[in-house]
């Protein structure tokens, strides 16, 4: 890489992972575990901590613009843990003025007692993981809630005073209709959230569903209720603004938002990952921590608790570019891909030349995908794959 003065220093977020859950779920690939002797909210902290001052080292000067707390199931945490998480990394880092921070939530009725306080500690977004309201189909998902206690989680975190609140949906379930999916994304923008997240069910490998597949409608059925879903969420005020994000004007989930432009954060926790450029090398760095928390744990009070650091070579960094940014319903600009990539806007260009022009819309000053190329964004990748390499 030697375009090292196109290169401008990033926002920078903080993922925080918290690696328990009361119990997986079957379509779950993420790195969770059962919470049992090894759940240690204490011994954790202390982990998280040591972990974030490895990550800090060479960026202390750099402010925290969002702060996600991902799963597992944070809200497993009690309230004075996280506010300890968020007071120690107050401690070592500066946080933006306006700073975003989200926690995710199930809708079990524990998780509701402590809404309050979450909004005491300083969690101003909450992530409510609904999947559905349907009861056949929460029971299918293997979910330990009900419909009756999603509706009554939302309502809760509005009276604990939070006012911005996503809600995850999914679709595509095992024995899921068209209508059905409908009413579940009816109810959700009657219940008036600032953001939906609206997923279609994908059967991952090292899950349950990959060693026991349910029944899943068919593909002309799930195509039918993402077009019927999408359509009702745009009826309801719910913009697209990328692939399976939909928010109210101005409400959009600044954390990823950080991810789909190539922004920088550290991740700290079990099995976290975490992206850095240094623009005086210049390079980009992936880091990723040790998977199992009694590892994590051990390694972290060792001061080791990455497991591994890649250096993305230029071919990495253009096709990584792309297969966040273009997630975005409003694509990107060369100067922001330059910015982020320290690459030259031609080389992005050669990239294109192979790609079906009826896919992109290139501009003289941004790139695009066309609406046929967002809808099929799988094959465009996959052309740029080809092309980058």
């Amino acid at each position: 890489m030697n375009q090292q003065t196109l290169f401008q220093t990033p926002p920078l977020s903080l993922y925080i992972h918290i690696p328990w859950c009361v119990r997986k779920c079957p379509y779950c690939d993420f790195n969770s575990h059962e919470a049992g002797k090894e759940f240690d909210e204490s011994a954790y902290i202390t982990a998280l901590m040591s972990d974030l001052d490895q990550e800090l080292v060479g960026n202390q000067h750099r402010e925290i613009k969002s702060i996600f707390f991902g799963g597992g199931t944070p809200s497993l945490f009690s309230a004075e843990s996280i506010n300890n998480i968020i007071e120690g990394v107050r401690s070592k880092v500066s946080l933006t003025p306006d700073i975003e921070i989200t926690l995710e939530a199930n809708p079990g009725t524990f998780e509701q007692q402590k809404f309050a306080d979450y909004r005491s500690a300083g969690v101003n977004r909450l992530s409510i993981g609904v999947q559905s309201f349907n009861d056949d189909k929460l029971h299918r998902l293997g979910r330990i809630h009900d419909g009756k206690e999603a509706i009554k989680a939302i309502e809760s975190a509005y009276a604990a005073g939070f006012d911005n609140i996503n809600l995850d949906l999914m679709f595509g379930l095992p024995g899921q209709s068209v209508t059905e999916a409908i009413e579940d994304v009816e109810l959700a923008c009657k219940l008036q959230p600032s953001h939906v997240s609206h997923y279609q069910l994908t059967i991952e490998s090292n899950t349950y569903f990959h060693k026991h597949t349910p029944a899943l409608p068919a593909t002309d059925f799930i195509w039918d209720m993402q077009q019927h879903c999408h359509d009702t969420l745009n009826k309801h005020d719910y913009i697209q603004y990328e692939v399976s994000a939909f928010s109210q004007a101005g409400e959009q989930c600044q954390h990823n938002m950080n991810y789909w432009t190539f922004g920088d954060y550290i991740g700290i926790g079990a099995g976290a990952h975490g992206k850095l450029t240094d623009i005086n090398k210049p390079s980009i760095q992936r880091r990723w921590k040790q998977r199992q928390p009694a590892a994590y744990i051990k390694h972290a009070a060792w001061g080791n608790s990455c497991s591994g650091v890649s250096e993305l070579d230029q071919s990495d960094i253009l096709f990584e570019f792309l297969l966040n940014a273009l997630r975005l319903r409003q694509g990107f600009s060369y100067e922001l891909f330059e910015q982020r990539t320290g690459i030259k806007k031609q080389r992005l260009l050669e990239a294109c030349n192979n790609i079906d022009p009826d896919l992109l819309v290139i501009s003289e000053t941004e790139l695009n995908t066309s609406p046929r190329g967002f809808d099929f964004l799988n094959d465009v990748l996959e052309n740029f794959l080809v092309s980058v390499q």
